[in-house]
């Protein structure tokens, strides 16, 4: 399965950003993936609090445009959104020791380790410096040969 970082959400939902057009594209191929597609209750989180804030870019999102957009992506576009299972708290800690990862970046870990659970093989994201677990291919679907 395919799963999709929270700023391609955003940049989909935000039709005067500049990368709307290949977002849109991207959502679209990952829609029409036969392995299927989603993205995490965490994603869900920071793409709320990213284009609901009072001080979004533009104008910020009311509560039921936001909602409209997600509600489309599961209904229309048939994605899942995977939650973290039982004992993944514990699984991420010990990861993120692991991998020596720290601040922000753990919202990236908690990401992809809820994705790699639910089932994604990889996730599309136009942050480069996104932080994976082992088994979950990073890929940026804006670039040739994605």
């Amino acid at each position: 399965m395919i799963a999709i970082d929270t700023n391609l959400l955003i940049y989909a939902h935000r039709s005067l950003t500049a990368e709307h057009a290949r977002a849109r594209r991207a959502i679209e191929r990952a829609a029409a993936d036969p392995r299927g597609w989603g993205f995490t209750l965490t994603n869900l989180l920071e793409f709320w609090s990213i284009v609901t804030h009072a001080e979004a870019s533009g104008r910020p999102s009311t509560a039921a445009e936001a909602s409209s957009f997600v509600q489309a992506l599961v209904h229309s576009a048939r994605a899942h959104i995977w939650p973290p299972s039982e004992g993944f708290a514990q699984r991420l800690t010990q990861l993120a020791a692991g991998l020596r990862v720290s601040g922000p970046r753990i919202f990236d870990l908690t990401i992809a380790l809820t994705a790699f659970e639910n089932g994604a093989s990889e996730i599309w994201t136009h942050d480069r410096g996104f932080v994976t677990v082992p088994g979950l291919r990073v890929r940026d679907p804006f670039t040739a040969g994605s």
